[in-house]
């Protein structure tokens, strides 16, 4: 590779332009050999270093677009299977959860090795029925996946910041209802992409013919009414939506942290008192000074008070500062979302648009490696949404490993396991209020 750069260093610019003029103007024979003569013979320099960054370039694509198919069809089939074979995971939210992981499936199965191999071969060798199914998949695939990012968004909006109002309609019966509306709007959008996907031949420059998958538009403003529209419906609208909700359910748990602080500082001022002046109530929150009934017991009933007061003071102190922890938790979670969001999928959008206005300097400018890792980008969200809305929950980690310890362990010990997990989740929600069972509700995603 060095002594390729070091020849081509001292090639005249001049030979290399008469070079590539004589391979583009497909010149004889003896008029490329004397171009070669006069030139040192460049072109035997060039070619093998081009052909050593195209075959470095290929490798790198096909082993970044390899590890995310593996990790979004690993991951996806982890959370259908526990999904459906748990029955205590059968929330609302993680009926909208199942709906993301199919949709983020079939991306992955339909999308990424139709993009790739066809990019590596310079010709889609799949057929024309392959070129408006695929295409097809492709739309409803994507659009499923961010229409059910925008459910879960309200989803959670509803639950945390009106929880008395969201129990009388978040039922799975209404999951299902919503779920399916979004599935035959996807159907609906993307009717066009089959009809406008056409396979169309052209010439290779060894002489040999090629096909590409393309979008044949009647006239260019269809075409950029659609991306448009595409870019409104899939991207700028359910962004605002998602950032609107989550904005509002940060908002509620930073009130919640300011609250539980204010809380918290309250209570170990008010405990000096309570545990010198007066007995503590068999609650013993340590907020309240409560009168004495009998002083002639007085003494007594101080001490024991005091010591149940130590007692439930580290316990319910660790509680606290769990919840709080958590909330934050939460709350920058959310933020992980929306700008992952944006990331994975911000520049496919962009380019459709600038393609469709005007497709010769995109095509130009981002013809090869650029778009391939741009694809690769917004196919990124479907391996990442498992690891955020599934694997950084500890209710779905345990569901995942009785899932698969079922094949090795006793009965038995699934019975135990399970209501273990129900007496932890009944201890976790006692006392929260409604901000600490919808916030039961995030974790529980």
């Amino acid at each position: 590779m060095a002594d390729y750069v070091r020849n081509e260093t001292s090639i005249n610019p001049e030979c290399v332009l008469a070079q590539v003029d004589a391979l583009k103007s497909g010149a004889g024979n003896g008029s490329l050999e004397a171009t070669n003569i006069a030139c040192g013979n460049a072109s035997t320099l060039l070619i093998p270093q081009r052909a050593r960054q195209r075959d470095e370039d290929h490798t790198l694509r096909i082993l970044l677009y390899s590890l995310i198919f593996f990790l979004s069809v690993f991951g996806n089939l982890l959370i259908i299977v526990v999904l459906t074979v748990n029955k205590r995971m059968r929330t609302v939210t993680n009926t909208f959860l199942l709906s993301l992981a199919v949709s983020d499936l079939m991306m992955a199965i339909f999308c990424m090795p139709f993009n790739l191999i066809p990019s590596i071969l310079k010709d889609f060798i799949f057929g024309a029925a392959m070129c408006k199914i695929v295409t097809y998949l492709m739309g409803i695939s994507v659009s499923i996946s961010t229409f059910s990012l925008v459910a879960i968004a309200i989803e959670r909006y509803s639950a945390i910041c009106n929880p008395l109002k969201s129990r009388v309609w978040q039922t799975r019966s209404h999951a299902y209802r919503v779920i399916a509306a979004t599935w035959v709007l996807a159907l609906i959008i993307m009717i066009p992409y089959p009809i406008i996907s056409h396979l169309e031949s052209f010439p290779r420059r060894d002489n040999t013919t090629a096909h590409r998958c393309r979008h044949k538009w009647p006239v260019a403003t269809a075409e950029q009414t659609w991306y448009i529209l595409l870019l409104l419906v899939l991207f700028a609208i359910p962004g605002v939506m998602m950032i609107v909700a989550y904005g509002l359910i940060s908002r509620e748990l930073y009130r919640g942290i300011q609250f539980e602080m204010g809380h918290k500082k309250d209570s170990s001022d008010v405990n000096g008192l309570t545990s010198t002046v007066s007995a503590g109530s068999d609650d013993g929150d340590g907020c309240y000074v409560t009168a004495v009934q009998r002083p002639h017991t007085m003494e007594m009933s101080a001490m024991a008070a005091s010591g149940r007061a130590i007692k439930a003071e580290r316990p319910r102190s660790n509680t606290s500062e769990a919840k709080l922890e958590a909330k934050k938790r939460v709350i920058r979670m959310l933020v992980v979302i929306v700008v992952l969001f944006f990331v994975c999928w911000m520049p496919l959008y962009c380019v459709n648009t600038w393609r469709a206005f005007d497709e010769s300097s995109a095509t130009q400018t981002l013809s090869g490696a650029p778009i391939a890792f741009i694809h690769l980008l917004c196919y990124t969200s479907a391996c990442v949404n498992p690891i955020i809305y599934c694997f950084m929950n500890t209710r779905f980690r345990k569901a995942l490993l009785a899932t698969f310890s079922c094949c090795i362990a006793p009965c038995h010990r699934r019975r135990h396991r399970g209501l273990r997990d129900n007496e932890e989740d009944a201890m976790a929600t006692d006392g929260g209020g409604s901000l600490g069972t919808s916030l039961m509700t995030v974790q529980s995603l």
